[in-house]
């Protein structure tokens, strides 16, 4: 029940309804400013059309009294009787218009339209027969609300009313109405819009929030025994940039946590056996001094060979690492030169260097000290599996665009069975461990890691009972000084003459 709660807490409060909500607001202010703006714009558009409909018929009125009596064929001068009835005769207000005529300040005329109802208040009579000047104004009556403009004819007599006023009313009741419809049309159809667009926000919201939810169960799944879980990204906006970079944490993640399982799994793999023969050697050991001192050599080599096996296990770890390397220019031909004056001193082998580049032909950028420790480890494992006086040549060429370093040997070769596995952890052939039963090494994991920290490989071409060749082939980025020099030929170990030294 508490889960369920939670989980409506967070969804009420979830981005995707703060979203929508905020999309709602923004869009219901909006919709209110619209509607205001409207109503206003249509009353100040009908209150104009009103002013001009009772400015019209007043002018038309003037016009009127300047003019002749149709009747006489004589001005009408002061006769604002004669005037109100030949205005009233010919000019028809129009749908919401009424026209009143007032002399001496009593009714005197209005039209057949005009309801009569506006001459019985008397207050609203007595303003209109005091005006001596155009007045507007407007108020309420039992038609509906009235608008008017009150317009004297002819000067007032010396302390009397105006001897003729001129009113024209207008009831907007009809059209007020109309802007009323007007307005609520726009309001339900804003309305509407605003349904459709919350619809579609929240579908949207939905689609933009779906990363977030995707990084959200992807990091529940992700455990310390299980970082498998990736989240699917699309397009290229700030979210899917999101979801790239969770991948590659992850993805750094696992890589650290598989390295440090398989530290641990190489740790405990590699130094079982040691450890189980130091301990049975010093759970017999006797008191005579001979046994003791072949007891405490055995438990010293066997200490010496683990102190090898945890330095190999911490290269093989930094491997993964960005300073890994550190890389310089190195001339191949020295290189060569030197590993082959090094590799004879690991064993009596007829030790052959088949190629040599040429000294300072070429520069490349590589850290030497790993390429000659990855060598050193290939020479190292020809000598385990051969015999003395047994040939074992390496050489150096640079051949297009790699550096090539090689060790081949005249051993058993290697078993087509773990040739593809070879350089895996923990991988070796039969001839490999009838020699070393105690320990499964990793020196060819070794060289594979340094190779490819290179940009590069390591591979081995063998044939049973003839022998196997382990070459290490690495980029080459040659040195900005030697872009210009002279292209040499890429050598060919197999057409240079071989020298032999044996040791």
């Amino acid at each position: 029940m508490t889960d369920v709660v939670g989980r409506m807490r967070r969804g009420l409060g979830g981005i995707r309804v703060r979203i929508v909500v905020g999309w709602v607001v923004l869009l219901a202010i909006a919709l209110a400013i619209v509607v205001t703006v409207v109503r206003q714009v249509q009353l100040a558009r009908l209150d104009r059309e009103i002013e001009r409909e009772l400015a019209q018929e007043v002018e038309e009125l003037r016009l009127l009294a300047a003019g002749t009596n149709p009747a006489t064929g004589q001005p009408f001068g002061g006769d604002v009787q004669a005037i109100f009835d030949t205005f009233l005769r010919r000019n028809v207000p129009s749908e919401h218009e009424a026209f009143y005529a007032l002399v001496d300040g009593r009714p005197f005329q209005r039209d057949a339209n005009a309801p009569a109802v506006l001459l019985g208040d008397g207050q609203l009579v007595a303003g209109w027969a005091g005006a001596t000047e155009p007045t507007t104004g407007r108020g309420g009556s039992a038609v509906g609300e009235v608008r008017w403009l009150a317009v004297p004819l002819l000067p007032p007599t010396e302390g009397s009313a105006s001897a003729g006023v001129f009113v024209v009313t207008y009831f907007p009741d009809d059209e007020q109405a109309e802007v009323n419809d007007l307005v609520w049309a726009v309001v339900l159809a804003g309305l509407g819009v605003l349904a459709i667009s919350t619809a579609v926000a929240w579908s949207v919201a939905g689609r933009v929030v779906r990363p977030v939810r995707d990084l959200t169960r992807t990091a529940r799944r992700i455990t310390d025994s299980d970082l498998s879980a990736r989240i699917p990204v699309e397009g290229h906006d700030e979210l899917a940039e999101l979801g790239t970079t969770f991948n590659d944490m992850v993805d750094r993640l696992d890589q650290g946590f598989r390295a440090q399982r398989q530290f641990l799994d190489d740790v405990a793999h590699e130094l079982r056996t040691p450890i189980t023969i130091a301990r049975g050697h010093l759970e017999v050991l006797g008191d005579d001094p001979a046994e003791r001192a072949e007891t405490i050599a055995i438990v010293t080599d066997e200490l010496d060979r683990m102190n090898r096996y945890v330095s190999d296990l911490r290269l093989l770890a930094q491997a993964e690492q960005p300073d890994f390397l550190s890389l310089g220019p190195v001339d191949p031909g020295e290189l060569v030169a030197e590993l082959f004056d090094r590799v004879r001193a690991l064993g009596p082998r007829a030790w052959t260097l088949d190629c040599v580049p040429p000294a300072g032909a070429w520069t490349v950028l590589a850290d030497s000290a790993r390429l000659e420790q990855a060598v050193l480890n290939l020479a190292a494992n020809a000598v385990q599996h051969t015999t003395d006086g047994a040939e074992i040549g390496t050489g150096g060429e640079v051949a297009g665009v790699e550096l090539r370093l090689w060790v081949r040997d005249s051993g058993p070769g290697v078993d087509p069975a773990v040739a593809e596995t070879l350089f895996r952890r923990h991988a070796r052939g039969a001839s490999s461990r009838a020699q070393r039963p105690e320990g499964m090494g990793i020196g060819l994991s070794i060289v594979d890691a340094i190779a490819r920290a290179h940009g590069g490989l390591v591979e081995v071409h063998s044939e049973p009972g003839r022998g196997a060749t382990f070459t290490l082939r690495v980029p080459v980025t040659l040195a900005p000084s030697h872009l210009a020099g002279p292209p040499l030929p890429p050598p060919n170990h197999l057409d240079t003459a071989s020298r032999s030294t044996p040791s």
